[in-house]
């Protein structure tokens, strides 16, 4: 975009924020405004675009961001100890990526008694990743920061196994990587890797690109967690949380004292030689002297938020922070606000003492408040003469005027809300990236976290300059996606009585290997079921992904919390424990988050003449 589009254009299209912003510092960033005619004017015969504008299935999503809610509530809001609840979004399959577990060590240094953890692991790995030990719970979310860099790498002319490095040409370091094929022959891929890192592709202009990416490094990645996990206090995990090699995340973690605390856990990169974030976003060689990374970022200059006025933190993959801390942290395409709006709004609106009850409340909302305005919007578009044109219309118009506000698995409405959005965006914005993706096939700004703020300025001012001239006006664009709606998902005037949510939102979870053999769908997966939520809402929810697990626990009152986990503790469909708490996930039913009475139990006996534990 900024080697093919103007200046203006480029930064109009790639805001920093937009009125969405939730911040726990600062406030909503100011988005550039939509550039003149003098910059760019899609009426001129040599601005217009050569391509027609991308449509997009029905069943594409508009932007498939898979992040996380997490969220604290300090003691002083609740009368004891403080409260967190976290729900991490992926990918969803059987087996799930978590294992619940409950480890009790007979004694540890710093602890009276005997130390107790709950939470989740990954299968195999030494370490509870999220959980509660009684005097601390700990949660995370992706943090979106600019971790990784791709520098554009420049050939020697004279010599193609060489590149031009800081101080002068150096050969690429080369390794061949052997495929073997079943039934064929062996396949060779070299590797090609330069001092930043490996080439992994090429730009629009056949440049190669190195990967400069904080996990090849060593300080990326060790066994911190495993302190994280014996920590008492919301200062001693601040304290831990630079040294722990994990990929950077937002962490928040209360305590039993009623502390509560955000920052970055991980490795943060310090950058040099940039002028500024916006030039640190983009693509550059790092040749010249300084340019790059400079080491890490020190402890004492980590970002961190402890005890807040508020008595409230927030984070769902958006912005966090303003000023120096986003400088530190960066811009790694983190998502717009609204969800994050959503969750600070409804904590500001309890009434103490809250209860882990209020968390899961918050949790399981799918209320479309981002999508409210995209409503009003399509009800304008389909009102007097409109509806004239189409009968089909007015039957839209019924459904979107009763959509309910919610991502509900019965509202027609709001699934052609949802879609005429999306049909705006590819009719508003595809001129005007037009040469981005003839230059390049991979291009997609709807990925874009920020797309909102740029997409809902051109339909609120509607300049003439920025519109594709074949739509004749503002509401011709908008008319027509409307049509768009109606043709995808009621062709040949089949009526859209039928097309909930629902029907497009029903889960698919299952085995890699059901997803190699059809036929074994329904013994290893789960049966599909619609569901609400969506995207831009705390209940994420899509076919294939949505909160990997659920919990709100107060330290020191486990036995008062909840945890929700889809699937079950087995993988095998054989297993009485296939499926066990799955419903619970489905429905939002509170199930606890200690386990209960033994029902079995495995005694593991160190073989005859070993040690005692």
């Amino acid at each position: 975009m900024h080697d093919l589009l103007p200046a203006p254009l480029a930064a109009f299209l790639t805001p920093p924020g937009t009125e969405w912003d939730a911040p726990l510092t600062g406030g909503p960033l100011s988005p550039p405004p939509p550039p003149g005619s003098e910059v760019v004017d899609l009426r001129s015969p040599s601005a217009r675009p050569g391509a027609a504008a991308r449509r997009r299935s029905p069943e594409e999503p508009w932007r498939p961001v898979e992040g996380s809610n997490n969220w604290a509530v300090a003691g002083s809001l609740t009368g004891g100890p403080a409260l967190l609840a976290n729900d991490m979004h992926l990918r969803l399959m059987v087996p799930n990526v978590w294992y619940r577990a409950r480890l009790t060590i007979r004694t540890l240094p710093g602890w009276d008694g005997p130390f107790s953890i709950s939470g989740i692991t990954l299968p195999g790995a030494p370490v509870m990743v999220v959980g509660s030990n009684g005097r601390i719970a700990w949660g995370y979310t992706n943090s979106y920061g600019d971790w990784l860099d791709l520098v554009q790498v420049e050939i020697d002319p004279d010599d193609p196994g060489r590149y031009r490095g800081p101080g002068g040409p150096l050969a690429f370091e080369k390794r061949a990587e052997r495929l073997r094929v079943n039934g064929g022959a062996e396949e060779i891929l070299e590797v090609r890797r330069t001092i930043w890192g490996p080439v992994i592709d090429q730009d629009h202009r056949g440049r190669p690109r190195a990967l400069r990416w904080t996990a090849h490094e060593p300080r990326a990645v060790n066994a911190g967690l495993l302190r994280l996990e014996a920590a008492g206090s919301v200062a001693e995990a601040m304290a831990l949380a630079p040294e722990i090699g994990v990929p950077p995340q937002n962490l928040v973690v209360a305590d039993r004292d009623g502390h509560i605390g955000w920052t970055i856990v991980g490795a943060i990169p310090r950058r040099s030689g940039f002028r500024g974030p916006e030039e640190a976003r983009r693509p550059w060689p790092w040749v010249s002297e300084g340019k790059g990374w400079d080491g890490w970022v020190a402890p004492e200059e980590y970002p961190r938020i402890v005890d807040p006025p508020s008595g409230l933190l927030w984070t769902a993959n958006a912005r966090v922070v303003e000023g120096e801390a986003l400088g530190l942290i960066g811009d790694g395409g983190y998502d717009d606000g609204a969800r994050a709006g959503q969750i600070r709004d409804a904590l500001r609106r309890l009434t103490p003492p809250i209860t882990p009850a209020a968390m899961l409340a918050i949790q399981l909302d799918d209320r479309a408040l981002f999508l409210q305005r995209w409503r009003d919007l399509l009800l304008e578009t389909l009102s007097g003469g409109a509806l004239e044109g189409r009968p089909e219309r007015a039957e839209l118009r019924r459904h979107a005027a009763s959509w309910g506000g919610r991502a509900a698995v019965d509202s027609v409405g709001y699934r052609m809300v949802r879609a005429f959005r999306r049909q705006v965006a590819d009719l508003a914005l595809g001129p005007l990236t037009a040469s981005c993706a003839a230059a390049d096939p991979r291009f997609d700004l709807y990925d874009a976290g920020q797309t909102e703020g740029p997409l809902w300025a051109l339909v609120s001012s509607r300049p003439p300059n920025l519109l594709d001239p074949r739509h004749g006006g503002w509401e011709g664009l908008l008319l027509e996606a409307a049509d768009a709606v109606l043709d995808e998902q009621a062709p040949a005037g089949a009526g859209l009585s039928g097309r909930t949510w629902g029907e497009r939102n029903t889960t698919r979870i299952l085995h890699p290997i059901a997803l190699a053999v059809p036929l074994l769908e329904g013994l290893l997966g789960m049966v599909p079921r619609p569901l609400p939520g969506d995207s831009d809402m705390p209940r994420f929810q899509s076919p294939g992904a949505g909160a990997s697990q659920r919990m709100a626990v107060a330290p020191g009152l486990e036995q008062e919390g909840y945890f929700h986990m889809p699937c079950g503790q087995s993988g095998h469909p054989l297993s009485p424990h296939f499926a066990d708490g799955h419903a619970a996930w489905e429905t939002g039913e509170p199930s606890p988050f200690l386990p209960g009475p033994a029902r079995t139990t495995a005694v593991f006996v160190p073989p005859r003449g070993a040690p005692a534990p």
